[in-house]
């Protein structure tokens, strides 16, 4: 059975089954993120169903992106891939309604779920319920689970194979456990906001985007050295628009090196 637990409206995460709704919710009290000025505001699995839909995008071979209209939260969308190996869900959207399910159910289902970070960890646990699937979030951030789930493998290291021919690679910055997704054989990296592609098709590193905290240029030139070895023309960020279509990894290296030489003055 899924979980009827409050949804944080602001970031989109959900909590445990409840009578009321949370007093707090940590994702939004941490700096990374912000709590609304008229307060705390929650919603339910139901409620949201009842407004919003998920539309379903083709991005490239085998690549699907999923967002959900009208916005809620934080906006993000998850990205669906589909490998001989298997597929993969990409992060995590709130909204898990039926359509969603017979869509994903008719293109092959999902084999695994993959978290960025926090922030998006949304309805992840009703997710992997629905598909019957592991979900594999990076272990620096656990603490920040808010539904148990006997599916959630906490992965350690600095990159792991989720299936043949797709890996995930923690870069830390924005989150302990900020993690992207690389798929060699499609010359993709998907990156959430562990950097964020922004509107001159660049790339940012920030610690908080909502604030308008950055990274510091120590974790950035890090980040930068533990992208060198992979391979990839295009790069995917969290946000509709946010991508890098043709020659990826030098834009990002270039990005990285204009990052720290702003904040050098």
């Amino acid at each position: 059975m899924r979980n009827h637990g409050f949804i944080c409206a602001t970031c989109g995460v959900q909590y445990p089954p409840s009578e009321a709704p949370p007093e707090h919710c940590g994702i939004c009290e941490d700096e990374r993120q912000f709590v609304p000025v008229e307060g705390q505001r929650w919603t339910t699995p139901t409620q949201l169903a009842t407004r919003h839909t998920n539309t379903f995008r083709h991005m490239a071979p085998g690549l699907m992106a999923i967002g959900t209209t009208p916005s809620f939260a934080i906006g993000q969308r998850a990205f669906l891939l589909r490998t001989p190996a298997g597929n993969v869900l990409w992060d995590c959207l709130t909204l898990l309604d039926e359509a969603t399910i017979e869509i994903i159910e008719g293109l092959g289902g999902l084999d695994a779920i993959v978290l960025s970070h926090p922030h998006f960890f949304s309805t992840m646990a009703d997710w992997a319920q629905a598909f019957d699937c592991p979900i594999y979030v990076q272990a620096a951030d656990r603490d920040w689970v808010t539904v148990s789930d006997a599916r959630i493998e906490f992965w350690e290291g600095a990159s792991r194979e989720i299936l043949p021919g797709i890996d995930i690679h923690c870069l830390g910055g924005h989150f302990p456990g900020a993690s992207v997704l690389h798929w060699p054989a499609q010359e993709v990296l998907l990156t959430s906001d562990t950097l964020m592609v922004t509107p001159d098709r660049m790339a940012s590193f920030m610690w908080s985007y909502p604030n308008n905290i950055p990274l510091d240029a120590s974790t950035v030139e890090s980040i930068a050295s533990r992208l060198e070895p992979l391979a990839f023309d295009s790069a995917y960020s969290a946000f509709w628009g946010r991508e890098i279509l043709i020659d990826a990894k030098r834009v990002i290296e270039e990005s990285a090196q204009r990052h720290c030489r702003a904040l050098s003055g």
